[in-house]
């Protein structure tokens, strides 16, 4: 899997000790100063290719155009959504988790964060109370 780096999980393995000493030292509980296993998850910002800038500047809002966007509005709702195309999403109220098709882990947006969703992306969308958002459909080569 991309998002994670394995050592091996050896409790008492030193590769100063000849292989008699580490089965030896195995045995012996609490003398182990050996190699972990380590589990290193990205973000699903990254694996997914989600882009988020949080607390967005007036400036900037003004910079893309964020008044004149479509308004989209709900409240408390559960739904499976699916991407066809680049989507930019500015939450003016409210906060949605985003748990992706086949992830148990989800990323959370809040008001005042804007959202790029790539196309094709796949997502269970949960909005515990009521929510609102700015939203612009991107067509390719739009920057």
């Amino acid at each position: 899997m991309a998002g994670m780096i394995m050592a091996p999980t050896l409790s008492c393995f030193s590769a100063a000790k000849s292989s008699r000493e580490n089965i030896n030292s195995h045995s012996t509980l609490g003398r182990c100063r050996g190699i972990r296993a380590m589990r290193i998850e990205k973000p699903l910002e990254d694996l997914y290719h989600v882009r988020v800038e949080r607390n967005v500047s007036q400036k900037r809002l003004t910079e893309l155009g964020v008044s004149r966007w479509s308004t989209w509005k709900t409240g408390k709702c559960k739904l499976p959504w699916d991407w066809h195309v680049d989507q930019l999403v500015y939450i003016e109220e409210g906060e949605v988790r985003v748990v992706p098709e086949g992830s148990e882990r989800f990323m959370r947006f809040v008001a005042g964060d804007l959202v790029r969703y790539p196309k094709w992306f796949e997502a269970d969308l949960f909005f515990n109370d009521f929510y609102q958002e700015r939203y612009r459909f991107r067509a390719y080569g739009d920057d």
